[in-house]
C-alpha cells in the first residue's frame, strides 16, 4: 500500500488535475484507491461531484478513526473512493499546531486506511505550511508538478532545500513537468537545463492541453471523455512511471 501526495508550493500548476487523473489511472490498473482532498478549495471533490457532509470539518478530520471513515464517499468509478474537504480545512495548521509534539499525526491518522486501499492520493493545498510538513512525513512519495518556467523551477529548488534542511528524505520527491508547451522555447530550454544539471525529474510530461482544461466542465478524468487524447496518454504514462518507483 502506498501514499502519494500531490504537492506544490505554487498554485495553478496542474496539481489537482494530476491527483484526479492519477487516482483514476490507478483504479484502471486494478487497484483500490482513496483520494483525500486536503485543499479547502475542494477542487478534487468538485471534479467528482461530491460534497462533504455539513458536520464534517477540520476538528472531525483531525480526530481520525470513524470520524474520517464515516465521511468517505464512493465515486462513480468502482474502486475509487473520495474523502472530501471542507472550508474549515484552511485551519488545519491550527489543529496540527496543538499537536506540535507529534509530527507524525497525519501519518497515524491515515494508517488505519492502509489496509483498505492499495493507494491513497493526497491532494494538498499549496504553500509550505505545518500541514505540508505532516504530509511529507506521511507520504511514501511526494509527487511535484512543475511548470518549466524560471519561477516554478526556483520554487522547486526551495522545496529541495527545505527537505535537506529538515532531514527529510529527498528520495521521496518525484517531480514531473506539467503544462508543457513544446512550441515555447523557454519550456524546451528549461527542461533541457534541468536534465543537464542532473535534476531528478520523471520522464513523463503533462502537456498543456484543452483536454485537461475541460475537466472543469465535464467533471470527469480526461480518459473518461477522450481516452486516446494526448492528455489521457500523458497521465497514463505518468502513473506507469510512478509505479516503477515502488520497485526501486
Amino acid at each position: 500500500m502506498s501514499i502519494w501526495a500531490l504537492y506544490s508550493m505554487k498554485g495553478g500548476v496542474g496539481k489537482t488535475a494530476a491527483a484526479v487523473n492519477l487516482a483514476y489511472e490507478a483504479v484502471q490498473s486494478g487497484a483500490t484507491v482513496l483520494l483525500c482532498d486536503l485543499d479547502p478549495q475542494g477542487a478534487a471533490a468538485f471534479y467528482f461531484r461530491i460534497r462533504a457532509k455539513k458536520k464534517f470539518g477540520r476538528k472531525r478530520f483531525l480526530k481520525g478513526g470513524k470520524h474520517v471513515t464515516q465521511n468517505i464517499r464512493g465515486t462513480d468509478f468502482e474502486g475509487l473512493d473520495l474523502l472530501p474537504s471542507a472550508m474549515s480545512f484552511r485551519n488545519l495548521d491550527l489543529g496540527l499546531d496543538d499537536r506540535a509534539k507529534n509530527k507524525n499525526h497525519l501519518k497515524r491518522l491515515l494508517a488505519p486506511m492502509r489496509k483498505d486501499y492499495d493507494h491513497i492520493f493526497l491532494d494538498c493545498p499549496p504553500n509550505l505550511t505545518l500541514l505540508a510538513e505532516h504530509v511529507f512525513r506521511a507520504a511514501d512519495y511526494v509527487v511535484v508538478p512543475c511548470i518549466p518556467t524560471t519561477l516554478s523551477m526556483l520554487t522547486h529548488q526551495k522545496l529541495l532545500d527545505f527537505f535537506s534542511k529538515n532531514r527529510l528524505k529527498r528520495e521521496k520527491l518525484a517531480a514531473f513537468f506539467s503544462m508543457v508547451e513544446q512550441r515555447k522555447t523557454m519550456h524546451r530550454e528549461m527542461i533541457a537545463q534541468a536534465s543537464e544539471r542532473g535534476a531528478r525529474f520523471l520522464t513523463a510530461q503533462i502537456p498543456y492541453t484543452t483536454d485537461v482544461e475541460r475537466m472543469g466542465w465535464t467533471r470527469q478524468p480526461v480518459a473518461c471523455v477522450r481516452p486516446r487524447s494526448k492528455g489521457a496518454q500523458a497521465y497514463r504514462a505518468l502513473w506507469a512511471e510512478l509505479q516503477t518507483l515502488l520497485a526501486e
